[in-house]
Formats: C-alpha cells, sequence, structure tokens
C-alpha cells in the first residue's frame, strides 16, 4: 500500500509509518541481512517493524469507545493481510498480534487463522509464531458472547472451521509437534481448547517462586460438538506416540496436558486413556523379574508422566500399582534424587484409599535413611496423609522422635519442636557430642527450615497434639516471639495456636505475654496476631487489648500495628468497653455456630 494512501487509512487509528534510519537495500536492517542464511525464512522489513512496534504502543494505551477499537483494528488488519506469517514469526509483529487478537471479532481471528494455514506446522513451531497460534485458538472462548444461535454460527464458522483444520494438521504431524519445543504448547493449547477450559496466556517470563509450583486456573467454556470428535481424534493419535511421552521430556509435558484437561472435562476418556497409558508403561521389557515402572520413575521424563497419572488415577489403579509393581521398592525409590516425586505423589493419592496404612508401613521403615539423603518432601507428605486420612498418626509421631533421638528419655519429648521446625537431632541441635542426658542446656530459637515448618503443620492437624503443644509452651517468650516473626515459624506458631481448644490456647497466650506489642509491629507478627485474635475467646481478647492500648499511640503510627489497631477495635476498647464486649460476645457465638455445623 502507497505511503500516502496508508496514512489516510491509519490516521483515525493514529499510527503512521515512519522510515527507520537504518533502512536501505530494499528496507533490510543490518541485522536482517545477517540473518539471511537462516533456511530461507522471510523478515518484517525495518518500515514494518517500527509500524508493528508503535501498533503495539497504542494497543497499550486503550481506546475511549468500541468504535475507536473496531476502527483501530481494522486498519492494522489491514496492513497484516497477506503477510500474516510473516509477521507472526517476527518477533515485533508477534507481541503485537497476541496484543491485538483478542480485540478481535471472531470472523476475524478465523481470517488470521486461514492466512497462517497456509503452513500451520512451520508458524506454530516457531518460537515467535506459536504464541500467535495460541492466542488465535484461545480465542475460541468466547464463542458463545453472540446475542442469538444463528450469529453464533455466522460469527464463529470461520474460526471453528480453522481450529478443527488445524487439528487435523497436527494428527498428520503428531511426532515433529509434541516434539519441538514451541509446537509442543500450541498443542497443549489445543487440547484445552477443544476440551473446553483455557488457563491464563503463556509468558515468557519466568515463574516467580510462589507461583512455581501452582497449577494455573483454568476457565471453563461452551465448545461447539464438533470439538468433541476432534478431541477424540486427536488424544487417539497421541496415544500412537507415547513411546515419544516417556523418552522426551518435552511430549511428556503433551502427554500430562491431554490427561490433565481430559480429567476435568471428560472423565470417562481420561480413565481409558489412563489405563492405557500404565499398560503401555508396564508391558515394556525390563530385567527379569523387575517391573519396568522402576526404570521410568527414574527417568526425569517418563516420571513426571508418572506424577500425573498417579494424580489422576482411580483407587483400583492405583491398587494395582503398588500392589503389582512397587511393593517392596518404596524406600529405595524415596531415596532417589527423581523418584522421590512420584512417590510423594503416590502418597497424597493413597491417604483417602486402603492402600495408605499398607504403603505407610513400608515407607516408615525408610524414614531416617529418607531424612539422612534430603528427602524432606516424602516425609511431610506422610505427615500429611497421616493427617487427612487419620490414621497411623501416633505412629508416625513416634518414629519422627526415634528420629530426631528425642524418644528417650521421656524428658527430651518437650525439645520436639525446635528439632522438627531445624530438622536437627538433639545431639546437633543442644550440642551434645553424646545421646546420654535428659537434661539440654538453653539453646535460642534457631534454624527454622521451610521443610520444618511444613512438618509440624501437618503434625499439627493430628487429633493427639500433646508432645508439640508442651513443646511450644516450654519455649521462652523470647522464643515464642522469634517463632512468629519468622517467614517459616510464623505459620507454626498460628498453625498450633488456632487449633487449640480454648483452655491450651490460654496457656500459649499466657507465655506470649508481653510480647503482644513486639508482634503487632511486626510484618509476619501481626498477622499471627490477626489469626490468634479470630480464634480466641472474648476474655482472651480482652487480655490482648488490655495489653496493646497503653501503647496506643506507638500502634497507631506503626505500618503494620496500625491495622491490628483498626481491625481489634481498639479505640472501641478504650472508649466504649461495654458496646466492645457485646460486639466480640456477638462474633464468638457467630464463630461457635458455624464451628458445630461444620464440625
Amino acid at each position: 500500500m502507497p505511503a500516502k494512501e496508508e496514512g489516510k487509512k491509519l490516521q483515525k487509528g493514529g499510527i503512521k509509518k515512519r522510515k527507520q534510519p537504518d533502512e536501505d537495500r530494499g528496507g533490510e536492517t543490518k541485522k536482517q541481512r545477517g540473518q539471511n542464511g537462516d533456511g530461507g525464512k522471510k523478515h518484517l522489513d525495518a518500515q514494518s517493524v517500527g509500524y508493528f512496534r508503535r501498533v503495539g504502543e497504542r494497543l497499550a494505551e486503550g481506546f475511549q469507545d468500541e468504535e475507536e477499537r473496531e476502527m483501530f483494528v481494522e486498519n492494522v488488519l489491514a496492513e497484516v493481510k497477506g503477510k500474516a506469517m510473516v509477521v507472526a514469526m517476527d518477533c515485533t509483529g508477534s507481541v503485537t498480534l497476541q496484543r491485538l487478537l483478542p480485540l478481535c471479532r471472531l470472523e476475524q481471528v478465523g481470517e488470521v487463522m486461514a492466512e497462517l494455514s497456509g503452513d500451520f506446522k512451520a508458524v506454530s513451531c516457531d518460537r515467535c509464531g506459536g504464541h500467535v497460534v495460541e492466542s488465535a485458538l484461545r480465542q475460541m472462548s468466547r464463542w458463545t458472547e453472540s446475542s442469538t444461535e444463528e450469529e453464533e454460527e455466522e460469527v464463529t464458522g470461520v474460526l471453528e472451521a480453522q481450529v478443527l483444520s488445524f487439528g487435523q494438521v497436527v494428527r498428520d504431524n503428531s511426532g515433529e509437534f509434541i516434539k519441538d519445543a514451541h509446537g509442543s504448547h500450541v498443542v497443549r493449547t489445543l487440547l484445552h481448547v477443544l476440551a473446553g477450559c483455557v488457563g491464563p496466556p503463556r509468558s515468557d517470563a519466568r515463574p516467580g517462586a510462589k507461583e512455581r509450583n501452582v497449577a494455573p486456573q483454568l476457565t471453563d467454556f461452551e465448545i461447539p460438538t464438533s470439538f468433541w470428535y476432534e478431541m477424540k481424534s486427536l488424544t487417539e493419535t497421541l496415544m500412537e506416540n507415547i513411546k515419544l511421552s516417556v523418552a522426551d521430556a518435552v511430549a511428556s509435558a503433551v502427554f500430562q496436558t491431554m490427561l490433565t484437561v481430559c480429567h476435568r472435562k471428560r472423565p470417562k476418556l481420561c480413565k481409558q486413556l489412563l489405563t492405557r497409558t500404565m499398560q503401555y508403561l508396564t508391558s515394556r521389557s525390563a530385567a527379569p523379574g523387575v517391573s519396568p515402572l522402576l526404570v521410568f520413575l527414574k527417568d526425569q521424563a517418563s516420571s513426571r508422566l508418572i506424577e500425573t497419572v498417579i494424580l489422576l488415577s482411580h483407587k483400583s489403579l492405583l491398587g494395582d500399582l503398588y500392589k503389582n509393581h512397587l511393593k517392596g521398592h518404596v524406600v529405595d525409590l524415596a531415596l532417589h534424587p527423581i523418584a522421590n516425586f512420584p512417590v510423594q505423589r503416590l502418597t497424597a493419592a493413597s491417604a483417602k484409599c486402603k492402600l495408605f496404612p499398607r504403603l505407610f508401613d513400608e515407607l516408615v521403615q525408610g524414614v531416617e535413611a529418607i531424612l539422612a539423603t534430603g528427602h524432606m518432601g516424602v516425609i511431610v507428605q506422610l505427615a500429611q496423609s497421616c493427617a487427612e486420612s487419620g490414621e497411623k498418626q501416633d505412629e508416625m509421631m513416634q518414629c519422627l522422635l526415634r528420629a530426631f533421638h528425642c524418644f528417650e528419655p521421656g524428658s527430651r519429648h518437650a525439645s520436639c519442636l525446635p528439632l522438627f521446625m531445624s530438622l536437627l537431632t538433639y545431639e546437633v541441635y543442644y550440642h551434645s557430642e553424646t545421646a546420654e542426658g535428659s537434661i539440654q542446656t538453653e539453646v535460642p530459637l534457631t534454624s527454622i527450615c521451610y521443610h520444618g515448618s511444613r512438618l509440624v503443620q501437618a503434625l499439627a492437624k493430628f487429633k493427639e497434639r500433646s508432645h508439640l503443644l508442651s513443646s511450644l509452651r516450654s519455649l521462652s517468650p523470647a522464643d515464642l516471639l522469634t517463632l512468629a516473626s519468622d517467614p517459616a515459624g510464623s505459620h507454626v506458631l498460628q498453625a498450633l495456636i488456632t487449633t487449640s481448644s480454648d483452655k491450651g490456647r490460654g496457656k500459649i497466650l499466657k507465655r506470649l505475654e508481653g510480647q503482644f506489642i513486639k508482634m503487632a509491629c511486626s510484618r509476619l507478627g501481626s498477622r499471627v496476631l490477626e489469626a490468634v485474635w479470630n480464634s480466641a475467646s472474648v476474655n482472651q481478647r480482652q487480655s490482648i487489648a488490655q495489653e496493646l492500648v497503653p501503647s496506643e499511640s506507638q500502634l497507631r503510627s506503626d505500618q503494620f500495628a496500625r491495622h491490628v489497631w483498626a481491625k481489634f477495635a481498639l479505640s472501641h476498647f478504650v472508649h466504649r468497653r461495654a458496646h466492645w464486649q457485646e460486639i466480640q460476645t456477638g462474633e464468638s457465638k457467630k464463630r461457635k455456630l458455624f464451628s458445630d455445623m461444620f464440625d
């Protein structure tokens, strides 16, 4: 399009092409000229790159009304038409298209997909183009937004046809797609769309620590009938490539997605797929008398697939897995750097099955060896499953007391909490050279670690918590403040106090007297104090309030404590005591009522 005509067309959209400083030799930049040897891949000229960069900036600004947005989108799509593949496979063009597609009407998305269908495989397996195809596929979740059924069919027909066409391309080239680092992500998005559930858009940014192990939230949507049949066909084709799922980590991730979305949306199909997957894994050749699963569980790619199978399996399949393949080998697997993760999943999945006591009896024999190896996730999950199932809790506690060398003599029981939280044995924690003696020297609370905190939080859910609570009450007020202010320890203190009876909570709060002001002024301590307040009786709340109110100016000026002052209604406590008492009594009765309903 001539620059003059284009300038008129995009005037209302606010975007005009500008010639780039490095534009020469047909519009290529020096960087692009240096990439001419990349298999003949075409590149956007510098003028177009600048144009799409400015489009992206304009999209980030937003639009005043729907008419302005629609006009802008049409203008940009006119520029994309005829070169959608080149735009999609350019870094700048890809980012711009990903932002643009959610603003397009569904027939417009379908038209872009139709142009990309010239070589779906090439664009999907491109590091930039794959993101565009994913974004286009995800727009199918909007297909029911139309007001009437006739309008719905007319609007979505093009896009639906293109999604089905893309599914056919994937089935024809499934092996290449699922092994490709970029194409595999597109297949995973296709599986989500065909099943009728989408998660948040994929990002190149690395997830933070809190997000890394959290499953993405999925949003369900209705799908056309044709997608049900396409999903069945696609899963059949993928199962023909199951060999890749146990040999290739990228392909394994595709199979995990397939099983997960089917479990959510097509449970009967999922059950069939799980059974067939296990049949394949257990039918491979191995050493005589040795289950092939014992080999697969120690492999990075196949172990992740088995983790997903365990997580989604029904009780009978779990029982068969343990009885015929894992029995007698669980401790060895728990000691392995890779296989210990599937053991954790099996321990979690068995918590509500008859399998758990048998699994526990075998696994508990290796607790000290597992601790020595440092695979604390196994120990924590074992404790959590004891809490969830309500079984083997006494055996678990005794086992831990022995493992941390505080079972005998009985006087050492009082030291169990610091040992569990630090994951150190009695001798190491108290710097004792021998295991003799029963009275330890005073050691300040230190070395509270993440897994130790999770272990105690699991133990806090046991029916019998006397050892933990006695140990907690033996800590000094300074140690309790340390616990309340520690990132890992604060969760422990909160769990132990809030799960205690009124009498037990009162004993702990008695030990905390004199520390409430410091807790209120701590980022973590204030949260613990609020949690304690929510579970406390009226008399306990009154005791806390009486300690806090003399330091009103300090509390109201502190960035954390001022929230405590407001939430505890301490101004009412000072000036309208009877009214405050009435409100707290009402809240206490309401809390007890709800507690009785759910118990």
